[in-house]
């Protein structure tokens, strides 16, 4: 299936997840992605935040066990810019700094810039995944242009509330690979 048709499907799949089946799953990936990722040398952390009105996977639960018990590990959060098209990285200080932008996405208003150069990790969004790292997310390229940015050792963990198809079609030289992927049950790696 092409890009645009899995967006479709796989939207319309988290949409008419009811709240208790939302629940559970983000319950499963939180806990899952503590039992399988390697946070011991992670310095900073870059995260997505969740739009909630698409059910998209509840970093929320992530970032407070992070700010709670790996409290070295600094978090970073991103903010659209709307005329370069690209991400702009801010250093998560606390729930005063975030107001929603004009998609709901709650994002730094202000705050101290991360250079991609410096993250060591970024959790990263998506509608689906397949079995060879490559991912569907809204069609932007904004993740993807972020990703490029970023050490090589970055690590590039999905988070999906979906196990994987087995092949997207048409991925191309721009789409950057994730390394790791992490559903409910399982932990992806490539």
């Amino acid at each position: 299936m092409t890009k645009e048709e899995l967006r479709k499907i796989y939207l319309q799949k988290r949409l008419s997840l009811s709240e208790a089946e939302y629940t559970k799953l983000n319950f499963q990936l939180y806990q899952n992605f503590f039992t399988g990722v390697d946070l011991s040398f992670i310095k900073i952390l870059h995260t997505f935040l969740p739009l909630e009105k698409n059910k998209e996977p509840d970093t929320w639960l992530i970032i407070d066990r992070i700010r709670r018990e790996f409290p070295h590990i600094r978090i970073s959060i991103p903010r659209v810019n709307d005329q370069l098209e690209e991400l702009e990285n801010i250093f998560f200080e606390g729930l005063h700094q975030l107001q929603n932008n004009k998609w709901g996405i709650p994002e730094p208003k202000q705050g101290t810039p991360t250079d991609p150069e410096r993250i060591d990790m970024v959790l990263v969004p998506m509608l689906i995944f397949d079995k060879h790292g490559h991912r569907v997310g809204y069609g932007k390229g904004y993740y993807d242009k972020f990703l490029s940015l970023c050490r090589k050792d970055c690590k590039r963990v999905g988070i999906s509330l979906f196990e994987p198809i087995e092949t997207i079609e048409a991925v191309n030289d721009l789409d950057v690979p994730l390394q790791y992927c992490v559903t409910p049950s399982t932990l992806y790696s490539y």
